[in-house]
């Protein structure tokens, strides 16, 4: 069993696949990499995100979903998540990968408040961002849900890194009759 945060158990956290795999996954960052992604970006990562890459890094996630606290275009109640970015630049769905996080701000519009980390069933249409506007970029960042469809709402999910992971849940948990959209 491996845990970390010191009681979260990553014992069938991740879903392994080609796709996960092929797409998400890269090898744990040594401090070199941390060091370039972080300058690249212009924000320090939270240690909550490095602890949770040391073990696996980047990947498609068993517990997909996260209660919102505002109807978004996805549900009334919840946000869902494709898959979560590795730190690095090698994979299509890392950080500074060909669909990292600058991308979502240079092709697609969307606010420059912080990292891009996490990408949901929209094909694009609402991501996952740690926001740094609060603390500056060396601060502790939250989680929010940021939807282009309704003009790029912001909507805060948790108040850190590490909360967000252990917020997320399985899809069973909601209710389906919520869902506003079918993607």
């Amino acid at each position: 069993m491996v845990r970390i945060y010191g009681d979260f158990d990553l014992t069938d956290f991740w879903v392994d696949s080609d796709h996960a795999n092929t797409e998400y996954f890269d090898e744990p960052p040594d401090s070199s990499t941390v060091t370039a992604v972080q300058k690249q970006l212009g924000y320090v990562l939270p240690a909550a995100y490095l602890e949770l890459s040391r073990h696996h890094n980047g990947g498609v996630l068993k517990k997909t979903c996260i209660r919102s606290p505002s109807p978004t275009t996805w549900a009334e109640d919840h946000v869902a998540i494709t898959g979560l970015y590795s730190i690095g630049s090698g994979g299509r769905y890392s950080l500074c990968g060909e669909r990292g996080s600058q991308f979502w701000v240079n092709e697609w519009g969307y606010p420059p408040i912080g990292i891009y980390f996490a990408d949901c069933p929209s094909a694009g249409h609402d991501m996952i961002c740690l926001d740094y506007r609060t603390c500056g970029p060396d601060g502790e960042p939250s989680v929010v849900h940021v939807d282009q469809e309704w003009s790029y709402r912001i909507t805060r999910l948790a108040d850190s890194f590490e909360t967000f992971i252990r917020s997320l849940d399985f899809a069973s948990a909601f209710d389906i009759g919520t869902s506003l959209q079918s993607h």
